[in-house]
């Protein structure tokens, strides 16, 4: 349920701002934005040689630093953390997941919406909780998304995204999960509060 109202408000905040008028706005003369977005965690199930490996949803917070070089181009750095079990059939490890990526942003200033799609790369650093003889282990990831934001005054606006992200599931280094990571996709729906300065 709580996927979908996420995925609700995404798609719906990208159909508001297909519909606006561009035209060119004070607001882009500003070259770069601080944000920290409230976000969802939900990792895809996948079964592989008869072991179903997914994750609890969750949610956590994700905070981010976007540079842009003219109206359209820009780069961003980001950080999120969520808490969370990652499940190998019946066994569980529940960690704290931080996740740190980078990523080329392409924006479309518009009147009061700027939608924006991103692609880059990043590492997930799988830290297990509670679990003797489970061990950190880092993971590299495909980062993709968009979403728009929406402006509430010059500086100040509001951020719904979307990132999905395509990687190897972690075995934390445990016997028993010993060749059981398979490629995975976890989705994150986010919104939060914005800065341009």
């Amino acid at each position: 349920m709580l996927r979908k109202q996420f995925a609700m408000i995404g798609f719906g905040a990208v159909l508001v701002a297909m519909t606006a008028l561009a035209q060119d706005e004070d607001y882009t003369r500003f070259n770069s934005d601080a944000s920290v977005q409230a976000l969802g965690s939900f990792v895809k199930s996948t079964t592989q040689d008869g072991v179903r490996q997914n994750a609890t949803d969750s949610g956590g917070i994700l905070a981010s630093y976007r540079y842009y070089f003219d109206r359209h181009n820009g780069v961003e750095a980001s950080y999120a953390w969520t808490q969370n079990t990652e499940k190998y059939d019946l066994s569980g490890v529940k960690d704290n997941l931080h996740q740190m990526s980078a990523a080329y942003v392409f924006r479309m200033p518009m009147k009061r919406l700027s939608p924006f799609v991103l692609a880059g790369a990043g590492a997930m650093v799988f830290d297990p909780k509670q679990y003797v003889g489970a061990s950190t282990q880092t993971r590299a990831a495909f980062v993709y998304g968009g979403g728009a934001d929406v402006n509430l005054t010059e500086h100040l606006f509001v951020r719904c995204e979307y990132r999905g992200f395509v990687y190897s599931s972690p075995t934390y280094d445990i016997a028993s999960f010993d060749r059981l990571d398979r490629v995975t996709h976890r989705a994150e729906p986010s919104i939060g509060f914005d800065w341009r300065f």
